[in-house]
C-alpha cells in the first residue's frame, strides 16, 4: 500500500468555491493549491506533484476530463475526485476510465470529498476485492438525465423540457429540488 502525500490540488473555475474548500482543506491539516483552468492546474500539478486532486467538470476552455486524463499520465498513483454541477452517467463513466476514484456531484461539503478520498484508500488497503457500489436509484438517474439535457441546452429550461417531453413549469419544479442521494 502506498502512502499519499498530504497536498492537495483544488482545480476550479468558480473562485469563490475553489477559495472556500482549499480553506477548509487547509484548516484540517492539508497542504493545498489552487488553479483555476486547465492549464493553471497542470503547471501546479507539475510543480507542487500532490498526491490528491479534486477537479470540477465543466471549465472555460478545456474540460475538467482531459486535465484527469493528463494528471493520470504524469502520475498514476495520483488520486483524483472529480466534482460537477453537471452530472451524468457518460461523464461519470468517462472520468473514471480517465482515472478519476470517484464522481461527486455539487452541492456538497469537504467532508464528503475528503471521504471519497478516504474510500479509495480504505479500497486499496482491503483484500484487493473491488467494492461494489449499489445501483443509482431511478430518482438519481432521473436527475442526472435532466441535468445532461439541461447542459446540452446552454441551460434553456424550454428547449429542455421540449426535449424531456414534460410541461416546462413541471422541468422548473424538478430542477427547483435538491439531488436525490446516492
Amino acid at each position: 500500500m502506498t502512502t499519499v502525500n498530504n497536498k492537495i490540488l483544488v482545480v476550479d473555475d468558480d473562485a469563490t468555491f475553489r477559495g472556500r474548500l482549499t480553506k477548509a482543506l487547509s484548516a484540517r491539516g492539508y497542504q493545498t493549491f489552487e488553479a483555476g483552468n486547465v492549464e493553471a492546474g497542470l503547471a501546479m500539478a507539475r510543480a507542487q506533484q500532490p498526491g490528491r486532486v479534486i477537479v470540477d467538470l465543466r471549465m472555460p476552455g478545456r474540460s475538467g476530463l482531459e486535465l484527469i486524463a493528463e494528471l493520470a499520465r504524469m502520475d498514476p498513483d495520483v488520486q483524483i475526485v472529480v466534482l460537477t454541477g453537471y452530472g451524468s452517467i457518460a461523464t461519470a463513466v468517462e472520468a473514471v476510465r480517465l482515472g478519476a476514484i470517484d464522481y461527486l456531484s455539487k452541492p456538497l461539503d469537504t467532508e464528503q470529498i475528503l471521504a471519497a478520498f478516504e474510500k479509495d484508500v480504505d479500497a486499496q488497503s482491503s483484500s484487493g476485492a473491488s467494492m461494489s457500489e449499489a445501483p443509482p436509484s431511478l430518482a438519481r438517474v432521473e436527475y442526472e438525465h435532466i441535468q445532461r439535457i439541461l447542459a446540452d441546452c446552454g441551460g434553456n429550461i424550454s428547449e429542455a423540457a421540449r426535449r424531456l417531453g414534460i410541461h416546462r413549469r413541471s422541468l422548473q419544479r424538478k430542477l427547483g429540488k435538491l439531488p436525490p442521494l446516492e
